[in-house]
């Protein structure tokens, strides 16, 4: 029988995916809603997904499931236990972003450090006019040279993000597991990467372990004056207690290309917040063209691998 491939998300991976080399059928939606999970994907052997979820009951309802194919790097909407008791495979993109997503966040840290944003409303509001010198001294700026940056995660984008930091003359240190009983080595303690660190970069999963990772207690515990940056998760961070530690003045700056939920449709903390020393972009630092187009080529491969029976970037 030939195998039915459905893209239950097309519209979030918007370049040309290539076809895959075996005989198959190929549906695409431009999105799926819960409602309409089950309908889209009645028949399919394949399913790709981007960011729609699967959990225990939907996997149940789906018995002609073979392979769910994941169009990104996080699976934290796929309920990976339930499909290896299903024996449905599962897999994931590795490392086709590392550079990218590493560019957004030193990007994200360089205008924080710099307080950009607030320059740039300065400038807007005419106060550089008023000024009494030739420039305009407002919120302070600190230099990437000899300051400390804190990585949470040490995968490929923490690991490119140390290369960057390195090579403005930043000192890199990253962090043991929040509550490890030792410290590997090449590592430094969950708390004293927070009371140290200059800047703080996170760049691991979310799932039980490191949601809220960054509360409150965390917050504060993290040196005065200190930025955060996220290009994870959103529910890495528990954004209420964020700003309110930007608001208090606990914190120099948080950029944040991701929310707790997305698309932000019922609002969210950190978009009604307007701090001059916040940065919120659309969950869009994995979305260079040049990324998005090694995703496409390694979803097929991943797919036409598992069709040859090999297991490559598999999660089950």
């Amino acid at each position: 029988m030939t195998p039915h491939i459905v893209f239950v998300d097309r519209d979030s991976l918007p370049v040309p995916v290539p076809s895959c080399a075996f005989p198959h059928r190929f549906t695409a939606y431009p999105s799926t809603s819960r409602e309409q999970l089950l309908t889209h994907c009645a028949d399919a052997d394949i399913v790709i997904s981007n960011k729609v979820a699967f959990d225990a009951a939907t996997l149940a309802a789906l018995p002609r499931l073979k392979l769910l194919a994941i169009a990104a790097t996080g699976y934290n909407h796929i309920d990976v236990a339930a499909c290896r008791e299903r024996d449905i495979a599962v897999c994931n993109i590795r490392h086709y972003g590392d550079d990218t997503v590493a560019e957004h966040a030193f990007m994200l840290m360089m205008a924080l450090m710099r307080n950009l944003p607030a320059y740039q409303r300065d400038v807007a509001a005419g106060v550089w006019q008023q000024a009494a010198q030739f420039c305009h001294f407002g919120a302070p700026i600190r230099d990437l040279q000899g300051a400390t940056l804190g990585i949470v995660g040490s995968g490929g984008i923490g690991q490119a993000m140390a290369t960057r930091a390195r090579a403005f003359g930043m000192r890199v240190q990253f962090a043991e597991r929040k509550g490890a009983g030792t410290v590997r080595d090449g590592y430094v303690s969950f708390d004293a990467l927070l009371a140290s660190s200059d800047v703080i970069s996170l760049h691991c999963p979310l799932n039980d372990d490191t949601r809220n990772l960054i509360a409150q207690p965390e917050l504060m515990a993290m040196k005065p004056g200190a930025v955060l940056i996220n290009t994870a998760r959103g529910g890495l961070v528990d954004e209420e207690a964020l700003v309110a530690a930007l608001k208090f003045g606990q914190l120099g700056g948080a950029g944040f290309d991701v929310l707790s939920v997305e698309p932000p449709r019922d609002g969210n903390p950190l978009l009604k917040a307007r701090l001059p020393h916040l940065i919120v972009t659309p969950h869009v630092g994995w979305a260079s063209g040049e990324a998005m187009a090694r995703l496409a080529a390694q979803l097929v491969d991943n797919i036409e691998a598992w069709q040859r029976g090999e297991r490559q970037n598999r999660l089950d």
